[in-house]
This record gives structure tokens, sequence and C-alpha cells, in this order.
């Protein structure tokens, strides 16, 4: 017959899975503080840029509506 698995108490898995959480912790690569400034920089610039472009389209939708339906 197969072997049934002992039952882990709550707090054992809690405790287990804090400790893997620290190993794969001490495993990342941190950016530098240059890194971070300038993916920040390029994440704000990007949505900037999408955002002029979604109100671009939207403001020439608008035209064009207007002069299809004349309101």
């Amino acid at each position: 017959m197969a072997e049934q698995k002992e039952k882990v108490g709550l707090g054992r898995r809690v405790s287990k899975f804090f400790k893997e959480v620290r190993v794969e912790m001490k495993k990342v690569i941190w950016p530098t503080r240059q890194q971070l400034v300038n993916y920040t920089l390029v994440v704000f610039a990007a949505c900037l840029f999408v955002g002029i472009v979604i109100w671009v389209a939207d403001a020439g939708l608008g035209v064009l509506f207007r002069f299809i339906f004349g309101k």
C-alpha cells in the first residue's frame, strides 16, 4: 500500500515558507540606484508617450465624429 504522508502543522508550513522566501531573496540581483532611476524615467516617459497618443487619437476621433454627424 502507499505510504501515508504525515500531516505537518500550520506553524511548520508557514516557517518553511518564509525560510524558502529568504533563500530565494538572496538569489535576487538588485538594481543599482542609477539603474533604478533610469528605469523609472523610462517608465514615466513611456506613460507620457502613451497618454499623448491616446489624447491625440481621442481628439482626432472627436473631430472626425463631429464632422460626420454634424453635432
